[in-house]
């Protein structure tokens, strides 16, 4: 390949890249409606971003399991039931235990540093109300399983993230949840780890999970979603 197809498909490559960012993060904080259909043209005028790089990106989103196809060429955002956010749920409590009881039998003084760091930034963040808080929210339950040596098991834990926030951005500001002290059961999830202790580092991350998830079953019993 001479030097100017080269820089042609490293342009490409990386306008894919962007527009898979852009949608991504548009389903997730729920920009892109469960449902709504991804029509190339409009998504093109919106993002400035060509038709190409937007299909090649929709494509990889349907392996995220955050995009469907919906006849050869077309594409929607996914759908969302409770059924499906009680399957995330169980795979994620069940693969990021795995996972963490992993990281922390390989602990070392570096990886307690960078989950002490992960969730000074998260807490800065979230006190600045900074745009940046979710990046770092995620930021900080990924380096607390950072330390495992399974890079599919970690793939997985990331992409079960996104489905699963992909949930609480569509609950909205619900009081109910809003009464929880989210960031008190961060702290516990940390000095926990700090110590080592995997089996109540363990439980609390469980736990953590497990009262988002009975709050949004529950909204999405009632519907409150739609």
């Amino acid at each position: 390949m001479n030097v100017m197809g080269l820089d042609s498909a490293q342009s490409e490559g990386s306008a894919t890249q962007r527009a898979y960012q852009m949608l991504r993060d548009m389903i997730v904080t729920g920009e892109l409606k469960p449902g709504e259909k991804l029509k190339i043209d409009g998504l093109r005028q919106k993002l400035n971003i060509g038709a190409s790089p937007l299909r090649e990106a929709l494509s990889l989103l349907t392996s995220d399991n955050l995009v469907e196809r919906i006849d050869q060429r077309g594409f929607r955002a996914a759908e969302v039931s409770a059924e499906n956010f009680d399957e995330l749920l169980v795979l994620r409590c069940t693969l990021e235990d795995l996972a963490l009881r992993e990281s922390m039998a390989r602990a070392t003084d570096a990886w307690e540093e960078s989950i002490v760091l992960a969730h000074h930034r998260m807490q800065r963040a979230k006190a600045s109300q900074s745009s940046s808080f979710e990046q770092l929210h995620k930021g900080f339950h990924l380096a607390l399983l950072a330390n495992a040596s399974s890079p599919i098991l970690l793939k997985f834990c990331s992409q079960l993230y996104d489905l699963n926030i992909r949930y609480r951005y569509l609950a909205g500001n619900a009081l109910d949840y809003q009464r929880r002290d989210v960031s008190d059961e961060h702290k516990g999830i940390l000095d926990a780890a700090v110590a080592r202790d995997v089996d109540t580092a363990s439980e609390r991350l469980l736990n953590h999970y497990k009262m988002t998830g009975a709050f949004l079953s529950g909204l999405l019993g009632r519907g409150g979603l739609d």
